[in-house]
């Protein structure tokens, strides 16, 4: 007598739902990728020296030098306030996407 095996630990659901759920997800998924994707996003250095905007999929849109942030003889304090702009603006993209996608990826980790 051969028997089927029971994949009844999950919930009673049959593969052809499973699959129904899995393809509601990956659209709801996309959806708010789109939307993160559609949004701007900003980082600024100390005192909004150099402000740097984004695109939600992480493309450099604009980047604002106020003039005083630029002086010849300390370059190096116009590179630290614009990799702190970008660094912001970036981290602004991961903290909301994090913040809606989230919850699709709490616990497969």
């Amino acid at each position: 007598m051969s028997r089927r095996p029971n994949f009844g630990g999950m919930g009673g659901m049959n593969m052809q739902q499973m699959m129904k759920q899995a393809k509601k997800l990956q659209a709801q998924m996309q959806e708010e990728q789109e939307n993160i994707t559609a949004q701007e996003f900003t980082g600024k250095s100390a005192d909004d020296m150099v402000v740097a905007t984004f695109s939600g999929d992480r493309k450099l849109k604009k980047l604002k030098i106020d003039k005083e942030a630029i002086d010849p003889d300390d370059p190096d304090m116009l590179q630290d306030l614009v990799i702190d702009a970008v660094n912001k603006g970036l981290s602004a993209i991961d903290e909301a996407t994090q913040a809606s996608l989230g919850k699709y990826t709490k616990g497969l980790m």
